[in-house]
């Protein structure tokens, strides 16, 4: 038994060239499949309606214990229940049904704000109770990220995943700028219980979506190809696991599965370069004060650096149609990257605010690219056996990149200002912020281009030509046995049933 395909609408079909103009603007077409559109139009209620509590954590937090020490542990806690999550999650993801998680997931989201709007309104001055309330806000939301990405290719045909990709990051992007504008506008007006409780209200439209969708069971796992080199044919047959298989044994066999696959290494290199080493956000207040005369504790130039970067990340989104139908995906990875890294050059040197400003909306735009293609290749080139498991490690690379490169910018500019401080009326231009952020401009750079040229998988990839006849559809029961398909003509296969190693040779170009 295969998998069910229907043959999709005449306005999602793929085609090489752009019809007219409007193509260019945002790719709406996968909107066109039903599941996904439901998901998508409820992702665009939750991303504004549902950003409330990255204000009103942090603000009630404050409040309480008068401490940014306690905002911080509370970042902390978050961050390391949301990687425990998106490993956990991406074991359950490749064992279960995938709708069944998501509804659990966003359901658990949506009681855990619940729980915040209600020790909000009685009062609540816990310290510890708001950090269980972070940690399960941590636990829920790396599970839902994590699920939904390796949801998103049984919805949608491989080559409309860039624009599916596309469109889910201009609503995250999106929602993370009006969302915090709006709660710091409804604080005063509402309080900030009821920010809780707009959050919860907001996420039953997505539960409502996931509710919609047809069952999501695992597909069973594909056999070990008669030829090829061996190696990632053995690592996609044996990291699916039995149901006996332990999920340490399980979780073991996904990183065995993608420390094979040079391909995903790569990309996840080299996504892993970009936010380590290029992104410089907690540099801003001190470039602003330092370099560009901001007020001290902030400012119009702290503000306008920190809103450069998303404000360009949208406008990209918005003109998605101009590469969401290229094929050359890996490269596109990693020119994005290094364009990348060459923005963040451009904002150490810049000597005023508008180039600084002009720099990181156009940084933003390459990694919108970069964003599209790196989440693409990872769900297209991966196995659906074990696509739960490398989504998690997906997310801890997505999560876990801009804290590390907090931490490193941070102490780095600590470190140079004890040493370049009596020289700073003599050397300022070269001083400070400006030292490092460009050195990690640099970093980013000659990385990212040592990894493509080490891993020539990664600069060959292409993905497979778009199927204009039939689009995955998940089946209604997990198929028990993967057979044959006799015929005079050779069947459409799923992308969830390509083998790892035939795909990754032809995508290369070697097939």
């Amino acid at each position: 038994m295969t998998a069910t395909t229907v043959r999709p609408p005449r306005s999602s079909t793929c085609s090489s060239r752009p019809a007219s103009a409007w193509a260019f603007t945002v790719d709406c077409r996968p909107l066109a499949i039903p599941a996904f559109r439901r998901m998508w139009a409820a992702s665009v209620i939750c991303a504004v309606g549902g950003s409330f509590s990255l204000v009103a954590v942090p603000t009630q937090l404050f409040t309480v214990t008068g401490s940014s020490a306690a905002v911080g542990a509370a970042a902390g806690v978050s961050f390391a229940a949301l990687v425990a999550a998106a490993v956990w999650s991406g074991v359950l993801a490749d064992r279960m049904d995938r709708r069944t998680m998501l509804l659990a997931a966003h359901l658990g989201l949506a009681l855990t704000y619940a729980a915040l709007w209600l020790q909000a309104i009685l009062g609540g001055r816990s310290v510890p109770v708001l950090l269980v309330a972070v940690a399960f806000q941590g636990l829920t939301y790396g599970t839902v990220l994590t699920t939904t990405g390796a949801t998103v290719p049984r919805l949608v045909p491989a080559g409309l995943l860039p624009a599916a990709n596309s469109l889910s990051s201009l609503v995250r992007y999106g929602g993370s700028v009006l969302g915090p504008m709006l709660a710091g506008v409804l604080v005063p007006v509402v309080g900030l219980g009821t920010l809780y409780l707009f959050d919860a209200v907001a996420l039953l439209a997505v539960v409502w979506a996931v509710a919609m969708l047809p069952p999501l069971p695992p597909l069973p796992p594909l056999p070990p190809p008669a030829t090829g080199t061996g190696t990632e044919g053995s690592a996609a047959g044996t990291a699916g696991g039995g149901r006996g298989t332990s999920a340490a044994r399980r979780t073991l066999a996904g990183f065995r599965y993608l420390a094979a696959d040079r391909l995903l290494v790569a990309v996840l290199a080299v996504d892993l370069a970009a936010m380590v080493f290029g992104m410089p956000s907690a540099l801003f207040p001190e470039l602003a004060r330092h370099v560009f005369g901001g007020a001290a504790g902030g400012g119009a130039q702290t503000g306008l650096l920190y809103a450069a970067y998303p404000a360009g990340v949208f406008a990209a989104g918005l003109l998605s149609g101009t590469f969401t139908r290229a094929r050359r995906h890996g490269a596109l990875v990693a020119v994005a990257a290094v364009a990348w890294g060459i923005t963040v050059v451009l904002v150490g040197l810049a000597p005023e605010l508008w180039i600084a400003l002009a720099a990181l909306m156009l940084g933003g735009a390459v990694n919108f690219v970069l964003s599209t293609f790196r989440t693409t290749i990872v769900q297209a080139h991966t196995g659906d056996a074990v696509r739960g498991r490398v989504q998690g490690a997906l997310t801890v690379v997505l999560v876990g990149g801009p804290q590390i490169a907090n931490v490193l910018h941070g102490s780095a500019a600590a470190a140079l200002q004890d040493v370049t401080g009596p020289l700073h009326d003599a050397a300022g231009a070269l001083s400070g912020p400006r030292i490092v952020i460009c050195a990690g401009g640099l970093l980013t750079v000659v990385t990212v281009t040592a990894i493509a040229w080490a891993i020539p998988d990664l600069r060959r990839y292409i993905a497979p030509a778009p199927t204009l006849t039939t689009a995955p559809v998940p089946a209604p029961v997990p198929a028990p046995v993967l057979g044959p398909v006799a015929g005079p003509a050779s069947p459409v296969v799923p992308a969830d049933r390509v083998s790892p190693a035939s795909a990754s040779r032809a995508r290369a170009g070697r097939g």
